[in-house]
């Protein structure tokens, strides 16, 4: 990410290449023949329903890994299953966080769901994509952690950019 000394500039900057890697990796799925929606983030309450949801426990504040991150909570589909946004729909907050964050500006955790060793967003969703398109390897998080009857296998997936 090269700075340009423009703090609001730089977030603007910073969304836009977001949202260009967004679409170059949709037409490159297209051109590929892939599923469309083998790029969106996965949904919670499918995952859960799966494995057979039984309790949770608030585990409190962790660093957690970007690359856990691999769903939500909730259905959205303001960003694809790396983060970035998949339409400018969701510019004006993503620039106003990355800006706050540039100011030295006090930034919440985000708060997840833990399924395994994955994790899903509750709160956070544009905090989780301009980490991960400021390349963070890591993000704190409020974490609570959901017991299945069956457990999941979690396996990480590395970020692309």
């Amino acid at each position: 990410m090269l700075d340009t000394g423009f703090p609001r500039a730089d977030a603007e900057n910073e969304f836009l290449r977001a949202r260009r890697h967004q679409i170059l990796a949709t037409l490159t799925r297209r051109l590929r023949h892939q599923a469309a929606n083998s790029d969106r983030l996965l949904v919670l309450d499918e995952v859960t329903d799966a494995l057979g949801w039984r309790g949770e426990r608030h585990l409190g504040l962790q660093t957690i890994r970007l690359d856990t991150i691999v769903g939500t909570a909730g259905a959205r589909r303001d960003f694809d299953r790396h983060f970035r946004p998949t339409s400018n729909r969701v510019r004006s907050r993503w620039e106003q966080l990355a800006l706050a964050e540039r100011r030295g500006a006090a930034i919440p955790p985000i708060e997840v769901y833990r399924v395994g060793r994955l994790h899903f967003v509750s709160d956070g969703h544009h905090r989780a994509s301009i980490a991960a398109s400021a390349r963070q390897q890591t993000i704190d998080a409020y974490v609570t952690e959901i017991l299945t009857s069956v457990p999941l296998k979690g396996t990480t997936r590395p970020l692309a950019a």
